[in-house]
């Protein structure tokens, strides 16, 4: 299956995420780097998800910076997925760069998972 073309040039991607990861510290919270860092950097990982685990049968959400598919499986056309993940940026950055589990976030309800597949602990850390 074809990749999609990154739109975010992978040493700027994760420059930003090294800049994020700096500023955030152990916490989770979002940290004071400004919105285009962070917008960036989601933007990069979730592109690094989906070059990594291909597929359209997961959809994940970072709302308002960026939504991709990935996870081979079963393809949706019309409407909500049956596979759906949602958290802010600051969570999703946390667990792409190890600072926080898909299981801690999922416990404390940071992540919003709907669906058989809606799992990304196989895949993250990235």
């Amino acid at each position: 299956m074809p990749v999609a073309r990154r739109r975010i040039d992978v040493a700027e991607g994760a420059a930003a995420v090294d800049r994020w990861r700096n500023a955030a510290g152990p916490s989770p919270d979002l940290p004071p780097v400004p919105r285009a860092v962070l917008a960036t950097a989601v933007r990069y990982t979730l592109e690094e998800v989906t070059a990594r685990a291909p597929g359209n049968s997961v959809e994940v959400r970072v709302p308002p910076f960026g939504v991709t598919q990935c996870v081979e499986g079963p393809r949706h056309t019309r409407g909500t997925p049956p596979n759906v993940i949602e958290c802010d940026a600051a969570t999703w950055l946390a667990m792409v760069t190890g600072q926080l589990s898909w299981a801690e976030a999922v416990a404390a309800g940071k992540v919003a998972a709907s669906g058989l597949r809606a799992d990304l602990s196989a895949l993250l850390p990235l």
